[in-house]
């Protein structure tokens, strides 16, 4: 058998063609446009909603972004949703297991607070990163930051409030509570 090079670049030409336009337009043309149109019409949040704060020296620091969970784990703040994911059943005696170590480690953070903890608190969400909770579960902490930074229950649930996102058009969704920015503005940052 002879291999004519000549039929078999002929064949593959078609093949290179398409993938040189379907490269351009599907790689570049189109990521460029819609690019273009995010930082035009969403600027924030193309860019990632970073919370940049200008700080008393003049220096701007960034703290996080706002649709991106941060980890706190100390009991002067806020805390949200156990970071990461799993694929374990919710009924699997693994993810028993940590619902329990997760409980455990509230009581342990707040041995005073004999409430219902929100489930919200000791399951991860889809994403695993998941920046909000849930308004039982930010009410469920007052008590503990009002404690440890020595402020009233209701300047705490004041600056919840004020960071409360409510249901899109009154009905779509849950009402949730940013984190990181309840977080920043009780260290009087925001």
């Amino acid at each position: 058998m002879v291999i004519n090079m000549k039929n078999i670049f002929k064949n593959l030409r078609p093949v290179i063609v398409s993938f040189l336009i379907f490269t351009l337009l599907c790689g570049i043309i189109y990521p460029g446009i819609i690019t273009g149109i995010a930082q035009l019409v969403f600027p924030n949040q193309a860019n990632g909603s970073i919370i940049n704060i200008t700080l008393a020296d003049g220096t701007t620091k960034a703290y996080g972004s706002e649709l991106i969970a941060q980890e706190f784990t100390q009991s002067k703040y806020l805390i949200g949703r156990p970071l990461g994911t799993s694929n374990l059943s919710p009924v699997s005696a693994e993810e028993n297991e940590l619902v329990q170590q997760r409980i455990d480690w509230f009581h342990n953070i707040d041995p005073n607070n004999t409430s219902d903890i929100p489930s919200d608190l000791v399951t991860a969400s889809a994403s695993g990163v998941d920046p909000n909770i849930s308004p039982e579960a930010a009410d469920y902490q007052v008590a503990r930051i009002a404690r440890e930074r020595n402020i009233s229950k209701e300047s705490v649930r004041t600056i919840i409030k004020k960071y409360t996102i409510k249901s899109f058009l009154g009905f779509f969704g849950e009402p949730a509570v940013n984190v990181l920015k309840v977080n920043l503005s009780l260290d009087n940052l925001i």
